[in-house]
């Protein structure tokens, strides 16, 4: 058996080809397209058939991803019970290079009756799917590459450029943050990397946190924080609510042990690790884990941009949405 590496690379030329030539068609009725999917109050349908219906599945997943609400929709599905997933609301995205295509057809005509907004990603722009659109991205004819000059390639190739354009393109005007993306992927290697200290941090915003003040005993602050959920360090503020230090579980354990009971009546300022280390709240959790690191301590208070605790961070709560790995 012989295989043709040659033949290969001109595959890959030809479909480099055809995806260079789909900057032309980044014109006024693709910003049109862009403005429909930004504005859509529902959800962004993306539907085709066979190997762009592949495509229009991940074009669909790149939206959902990326802050715009979509699914997919199988045309041949669609005349069996699934139109029921279409709303008015809705905006319809339609990919067929020839756009002819029977079940494509009476999708469209479905889509009308609901007066629905359709864009089409096609080859043909004299097809039905095209005179029948609101908004028509016209790849125009392209020369697939396989041997027998049949099998899409080069048009599949294009469809994914283009709509992975029109998807990124409105994830930039949205703004869409690294944040955002974060929260839309938190099981992946990059969604954990890029989860804030605020998602992972033991307390969530209205919860009581362990806190007590330069002036309390040290009997206070143990009495002061003794129903608080789960923690390993009380955080003290001055009298102004900003962090002073901290004094953890270990502190107070030494401490008796050197000095028995008597400790009870210290004074927190006179105990506490003033100055501690702490971390804003919309860092990254990758950074709280560099400062256990570093710093060699378990838990890490959070505060705002006044300085003032929200949260607290224990050391276990990094590891559990496995930033490390």
């Amino acid at each position: 058996m012989a295989f043709d590496l040659e033949y290969a690379r001109r595959v890959i030329n030809a479909e480099a080809k055809g995806v260079a030539q789909m900057t032309d068609l980044v014109d006024d009725s693709f910003m049109r397209a862009a403005e429909l999917v930004y504005d859509c109050k529902g959800s962004v349908i993306i539907a085709g058939i066979g190997k762009a219906g592949i495509v229009g599945q991940k074009i669909s997943a790149t939206l959902a991803s990326t802050g715009t609400p979509s699914h997919f929709l199988h045309p041949a599905e669609a005349v069996h019970g699934d139109i029921g997933r279409l709303r008015r609301e809705d905006v319809v995205i339609v990919l067929s290079y020839g756009g002819e295509t029977d079940e494509i057809v009476r999708l469209i005509n479905i889509v009308k009756q609901l007066e629905i907004k359709l864009i089409a990603i096609t080859g043909d722009k004299e097809s039905r799917l095209a005179a029948h659109s609101d908004i028509v991205l016209c790849m125009g004819k392209l020369d697939e590459a396989c041997p027998l000059g049949v099998a899409p390639s080069v048009s599949t190739t294009c469809m994914l450029a283009v709509g992975d354009a029109l998807a990124l393109m409105v994830m930039k005007a949205r703004k869409f943050s690294v944040e955002d993306y974060a929260r839309f992927h938190p099981g992946g290697s990059l969604g954990a990397k890029l989860i804030t200290v605020e998602q992972s941090m033991m307390f969530k915003a209205g919860e009581k946190l362990p806190l007590a003040k330069k002036t309390d005993t040290v009997k206070q602050l143990l009495e002061n924080n003794s129903e608080i959920k789960r923690h390993g360090a009380v955080m003290i503020v001055d009298s102004k609510g900003k962090l002073a230090g901290i004094i953890t579980d270990a502190d107070i354990r030494r401490l008796i042990a050197q000095k028995g009971t008597e400790v009870f009546d210290y004074t927190v300022k006179d105990v506490m690790t003033a100055d501690c280390k702490r971390i804003r709240s919309d860092a990254l959790a990758s950074e709280a884990m560099a400062i256990f690191h570093k710093h060699r301590i378990d838990d890490l208070p959070v505060v705002d941009e006044q300085d003032k605790p929200v949260g607290l961070i224990d050391v276990q709560d990094v590891f559990a949405i496995k930033i490390v790995g």
